[in-house]
């Protein structure tokens, strides 16, 4: 997701907005860290320091809970996600095989975004979808039983 400046300072206000309603609420860190991701999309140096001047809590504490819980990226996401599913019912049935396409494929590794800012790569865990095995999901749209010669066509769909 890319934003232009005008979009990053309205939503740096509505941020700003959203912590000074939930700062003095139980437990107000995730839903504030959660708030930014959305208007932002990843958890960036300057969105981190804001939150934690704003809860004058360090921002270590920020980074902690950014890097456990995997909801959260501390880098810009591209338009598109790929998500290959290296659980074991997957793993088993050759994800590691269709993740290495994808980066072959689009020239990346797990955690980047292509230089057009259209492709990003996450390796995850389960996806729940394991009668499927192996797969990958582009945003919401899941394809299962794959082999690596099925990759091509459907980034070509995203392309």
């Amino acid at each position: 997701m890319s934003l232009t400046k005008d979009q990053i300072d309205t939503n740096q206000a509505k941020l700003i907005e959203f912590i000074a309603k939930h700062k003095d609420t139980d437990g107000p860190l995730m839903p504030i860290m959660q708030k930014a991701q959305e208007l932002f999309g990843y958890l960036s140096m300057d969105t981190m320091t804001l939150i934690a001047d704003s809860l004058d809590i360090p921002v270590s504490e920020i980074y902690g809970v950014a890097t456990f819980y995997s909801q959260f990226s501390l880098n810009a996401k591209g338009e598109k996600t790929i998500s290959v599913c290296t659980g074991t019912a997957c793993y088993v049935k050759g994800a590691q095989d269709i993740l290495d396409e994808v980066k072959a494929q689009l020239g990346i590794n797990v955690g980047e975004t292509t230089a057009d800012g259209r492709f990003s790569i996450i390796d995850t865990r389960c996806l729940g979808c394991c009668g499927l095995a192996p797969v990958l999901v582009v945003n919401n749209d899941v394809y299962g039983r794959l082999v690596p010669a099925d990759v091509k066509g459907i980034l070509d769909k995203y392309r």
